[in-house]
């Protein structure tokens, strides 16, 4: 059997981190498996070929581009992870199997607007449609009409290859708060210096690593400038294995508008590094209030829960055992690939 995995973009970030982890859960489970990684060239070929994914590169996400690939590869099942992947892989794979995989809550799709109705038309064609929340799901304005080729897939990571990536960096770090993600409007990173802000205004000594790039970095840069913010917060861009990092911070913020099941959380909790974050859909599922992180949507409590987090010890030594605990009981490699075999094969 033969998977094509496409992808809208070029750059590596959350959902193409699941791909990833799906292609090399799938090749340890199925050895008679094939699969690859389909989506317009860019840099994104270096993070599969650090993950010994193979790669074939699109001129451009079009139909024509697709067809081609589909017509060279004679793929069993087409597998698209994104809206606008899936609206054109649809167009383009004929009477080949397909699976849509959606990694957030998008705002679009929960009105009448052209990506909810170009997604509608890619999910009359899908055999199964994956969401990576339960809110995911009821926020697709038309959800109620394909419930029974749908599930809610939680995304799930190999703890023992994250701690082995891990191992491999020597370097040596020492971060209060680290954030991990693209800088995009959905992570809303400029509350998060707001927040920030309010944190070095109590603790004028603490260290903040920012890791990640996006359309909005020139704007967080300069915002960083203006809120005096340039001696704490660290600018690291993108970091092909940021996992020492995050591990040796004590702590992972996010502010995000809106989110699926973030690979960044699933692998901060598993390395024991609370998170204290505002209350978007995953996260609510995967952060157990004051017991593994702090969950709030405002600003004031969220920069208390960090001074507090990283004044007492022995809070967050208990906060980070609930974490790896959690994460021990939530990743489960057997299920989360059968789950997905399944509706390969139409079961």
């Amino acid at each position: 059997m033969k998977i094509l995995h496409i992808a809208n973009t070029y750059r590596f970030s959350g959902a193409e981190n699941v791909m990833c982890q799906i292609i090399n859960m799938f090749k340890v489970a199925y050895s008679d498996i094939e699969m690859a990684y389909v989506s317009p060239d860019g840099s994104i070929k270096d993070a599969l070929r650090d993950r010994g994914v193979r790669f074939i590169p699109l001129k451009s996400m079009c139909v024509s581009e697709l067809k081609r690939v589909f017509n060279e590869e004679k793929p069993d099942v087409v597998h698209a992870h994104d809206m606008k992947a899936s609206f054109i892989a649809s167009l383009a794979c004929g009477n080949i199997r397909l699976i849509s995989h959606l990694h957030n809550n998008d705002y679009a799709n929960r009105r009448i607007s052209l990506k909810s109705l170009a997604f509608l038309m890619s999910s009359i064609k899908a055999h199964h449609i994956f969401y990576v929340s339960q809110s995911s799901y009821e926020g697709f304005i038309f959800h109620r009409w394909f419930k029974n080729k749908s599930s809610v897939l939680y995304n799930i990571i190999d703890i023992n290859e994250l701690y082995r990536k891990a191992e491999i960096d020597k370097g040596e770090y020492n971060y209060d708060v680290i954030y991990l993600g693209r800088l995009t409007y959905q992570k809303d990173p400029l509350r998060l210096l707001k927040v920030i802000k309010g944190v070095v205004e109590k603790k004028p000594d603490v260290k903040v690593a920012f890791i990640g790039t996006g359309e909005m970095e020139d704007e967080v840069r300069k915002e960083m400038s203006i809120q005096g913010l340039d001696k704490n917060v660290d600018m690291l861009g993108f970091i092909a294995n940021p996992t020492k990092i995050l591990m040796s911070s004590k702590l992972m913020v996010m502010t995000s508008r809106w989110e699926g099941t973030p690979m960044c959380a699933l692998e901060s909790m598993a390395l024991g590094t609370p998170i204290i974050s505002t209350p978007t859909d995953g996260l609510k599922v995967l952060i157990k209030d004051g017991i593994s992180g702090f969950i709030s949507n405002d600003d004031d409590v969220l920069v208390n829960r960090i001074i507090q987090t990283l004044s007492d010890n022995e809070l967050r030594k208990h906060l980070s055992e609930a974490c790896i605990k959690d994460a021990k009981q939530r990743n489960n490699i057997n299920n989360y690939v059968r789950s997905i075999m399944n509706a390969y094969v139409g079961s």
